[in-house]
């Protein structure tokens, strides 16, 4: 009897050391801190993977936005983002109808778009028609997932949204709030592709405002990547990755003269940062075209700071609000302990020009032109907070945001793992990039691809896109010269003039055609949290993401609000209707 009871206790603990044996050889190293890199890391950790998140910078969050508050969309439109909210219980309030629409601020008067329906009938009516126009051209791609899935789509790709919208025949001020719209989620018209601005507005088609600001994130995207940070156990801020070895038992991964193992690597940094890793085996040609020749949006913030919101006494100014003469796109928002935050979105030629500028001298121009709207800005004002993503080293801009012939050369490239490293991050993601929501779900497919590679899967290698018939004028860019006020607080494509289209660089590499492309994952739900795995050195509390998102745009981005009636920072969205609002793309 003794016997079988020792003998039935050998075989549990032989059970128990198998298991856990079994569970110490799942171990994935998480490369970036951003939203993306955090979802990766906790959906792993949840899964019994041991993981180890890496992050260059000494906080966590990414470009997650720096706004107080967010406005999501509902289960609807962010499923992914709101399963994460409730998971974490996060505090959110029903947004007010007064910013479920844009505003618009001209000549320094303020209009809802009630007013300006009424009070500048030609602007309001030009941009309904601009708004039909971009509908009929979103309606014509049937798959937003295979934009150029016929060669009359395909030769979208080679022209240029200013292009387009020369051709629309607006008039000043409405191409002017246009532009800005466009900058604000994406890029200066000139350098963004128009299939690819097509392709965000068929994704959001038919979806509402009312559905895209239903509630109110209190905190901004940071609580959400705060959340995240308190539920992994090992996290080292302070390091910076510059090389990734794998061989067929894994993966080494440097930082300094430091080497970390594991069986698989999350690689969720943007592109710009990608390139300062060495891989080895190295990249082929098309991914190291891809890192260096994908367009990003450039972007910057200003967070201005008042004692009392001083534009009452004329307006209920909130939301996002759109200014001809300048400003970029504003979101004003209640300040956390009293007073009011003017966030002010410098996107495109806006934000290249400002570079040459100290932060002090840039918020100095800004409060001018606000003073001279609102007389008592000047004396309300208490301070500042800048983000400067496009000159970050590591973001090298806000988001992604496709230049002409990109989607030919490089569409779902980041997808597909490469042997043992999966990619995540708003950049790769199809339907949603720039956006909270594109960065909590590239990181729930790079987890999930991860568990796929541990079971065997194997997956077809990315490949070029057969190039179609390239259509437009070929040419340079002219780029429009001006003084440091006019660019910035004009921009270079206000003015109706046509501008010649750069025509697509050759592929790399030429290489067989790819197969159709797969179906992108569908949101993963969150398993039950795991036990604590070992812990390593005490991870530090994210600080204010610096969205796109981001990250975001995220800042988490989010697709363009309709400019008549999409999200910024970011929240971006196409000049239709934005995924989130005021976050930068998140990573």
């Amino acid at each position: 009897m003794s016997v079988g009871w020792l003998r039935a206790c050998a075989l549990v603990m032989l059970g128990l050391f198998s298991v856990t044996a079994l569970a110490k050889d799942k171990t994935a190293i998480v490369i970036g801190g951003g939203l993306s890199g955090l979802t990766a890391a906790y959906e792993l950790q949840n899964k019994g993977w041991q993981v180890t998140l890496l992050e260059a910078k000494p906080s966590l969050g990414g470009r997650s936005g720096m706004a107080t508050s967010e406005w999501i969309g509902n289960d609807k439109t962010q499923p992914v983002l709101n399963k994460y909210v409730s998971t974490f219980k996060l505090g959110t309030t029903p947004a007010p109808e007064f910013v479920r629409t844009p505003g618009y601020l001209i000549d320094g008067e303020y209009f809802s778009a009630a007013d300006l329906a009424t009070k500048q009938p030609a602007t309001a009516d030009a941009l309904k028609r601009y708004q039909k126009t971009l509908d009929d051209l979103a309606r014509s791609i049937d798959d937003p997932q295979n934009p150029a899935a016929t060669s009359t789509l395909h030769a979208l790709d080679q022209i240029t949204v200013s292009s387009w919208l020369d051709k629309q025949n607006l008039p000043a001020t409405a191409r002017q709030l246009i532009n800005q719209d466009i900058r604000t989620h994406y890029d200066e018209p000139s350098r963004l592709s128009l299939l690819y601005f097509a392709q965000q507005n068929r994704v959001y088609r038919g979806i509402s405002d009312r559905d895209l600001r239903a509630s109110r994130l209190v905190g901004g995207s940071q609580v959400l990547a705060q959340a995240f940070v308190k539920q992994i156990k090992t996290i080292k801020t302070n390091s910076p990755v510059s090389a990734i070895t794998q061989d067929k038992d894994g993966v080494t991964v440097k930082v300094g003269s430091v080497g970390y193992q594991a069986d698989y690597v999350v690689l969720a940094v943007p592109l710009r940062a990608l390139n300062k890793i060495a891989l080895t085996p190295a990249l082929d040609a098309q991914h190291l075209a891809a890192i260096k020749g994908t367009n990003y949006g450039w972007r910057d913030q200003i967070m201005l700071k008042f004692k009392t919101p001083v534009w009452e006494s004329k307006a209920r100014m909130s939301g996002e609000i759109y200014s001809n003469a300048g400003l970029g796109m504003l979101w004003i928002e209640p300040a956390l302990k009293g007073g009011a935050n003017v966030v002010i979105n410098l996107s495109g030629d806006n934000a290249r020009v400002m570079q040459a500028f100290g932060d002090k001298q840039m918020v100095d121009q800004v409060l001018i032109r606000l003073h001279a709207f609102y007389p008592q800005a000047r004396g309300s004002f208490t301070g500042y907070e800048i983000r400067r993503y496009s000159t970050d080293p590591s973001m090298g801009g806000a988001y992604l945001a496709y230049g002409p012939g990109q989607i030919s050369k490089f569409w779902r490239l980041w997808e597909r793992p490469l042997q043992r490293v999966t990619f995540a991050g708003e950049h790769t993601d199809t339907l949603y990039p720039g956006t909270l929501e594109g960065a909590l779900r590239t990181g729930q497919r790079a987890a999930s691809q991860v568990e796929d590679l541990a079971a065997g899967k194997s997956f077809e290698p990315a490949k070029v896109v057969p190039a179609a018939a390239a259509a437009g004028a070929a040419g340079a860019v002219a780029a429009k010269k001006g003084n440091f006020f006019t660019n910035l607080f004009g921009g270079s494509d206000d003015e109706k003039k046509p501008e010649p289209v750069k025509a697509p660089e050759p592929t790399p590499a030429p290489v067989a055609p790819a197969p159709a492309p797969t179906p992108a994952p569908a949101p993963v739900e969150a398993p039950k949290p795991a036990a604590p795995v070992k812990a390593e050195p005490a991870k530090k509390a994210a600080a204010k993401p610096a969205a796109k998102k981001p990250a975001a745009k995220t800042e988490a981005k989010k697709p363009a609000a309709k400019p008549a009636a999409k999200k910024a920072e970011p929240a971006k969205k196409p000049a239709a209707k934005p995924a989130a609002t005021t976050e930068t793309k998140a990573q």
